[in-house]
């Protein structure tokens, strides 16, 4: 893959930018409350049979920054397609659906999202975080305890946005 493979039209549009439109820390919070809302509402309506499909749309179309070009996305349980830079790779991790080894990452299902300590850095209008988040089954098995690094920025309405998603298990070593 050469450089000129990825969509240069974000750094373009951010490196006119005359200034940046600054991202709080509260910001990135409640961005992060909305994605864990996010996935265990497409959890709830799997589970009551309803479109599941439709949420997670609608999540990803107000959380992720597709609309943009490419999101580095990184999900967690993906290796035959780790990498998931467009709005269908998204959609198919979540509920499942265009590549064989994914079978619905929030459809799991999952009753409880919560984030635990991280760091945070705030940086020209950008933000990232990076840190542990736990993922609660409904049956109510033990917490799975996941790796995360976001990283985030307004989008022309103001809106903190998803750009970046890497997330993968704590290593173990054997």
């Amino acid at each position: 893959m050469t450089p000129t493979d990825f969509d240069d039209a974000y750094l373009l549009s951010s490196a006119n930018s005359a200034k940046p439109d600054l991202i709080t820390r509260q910001e990135v919070l409640n961005a992060q409350m909305q994605w864990a809302s996010g996935i265990v509402a497409i959890s709830k309506v799997y589970l009551d049979k309803g479109d599941y499909r439709s949420v997670a749309s609608d999540m990803i179309r107000r959380l992720y920054d597709f609309q943009a070009g490419k999101v580095l996305f990184k999900p967690t349980l993906a290796s035959t397609v780790p990498f998931r830079p467009n709005y269908k790779g998204a959609l198919s991790y979540f509920i499942g659906d265009d590549y064989p080894e994914d079978n619905g990452f929030a459809i799991r299902p999952w009753a409880n999202v919560r984030f635990g300590m991280q760091h945070i850095q705030l940086l020209n209008g950008l933000a990232f975080a990076m840190g542990h988040y736990y993922f609660t089954p409904v049956d109510e098995a033990d917490e799975v305890k996941v790796e995360f690094t976001f990283g985030y920025r307004k989008d022309e309405s103001g809106v903190v946005r998803i750009m970046l998603h890497h997330s993968s298990l704590p290593y173990e070593q054997s």
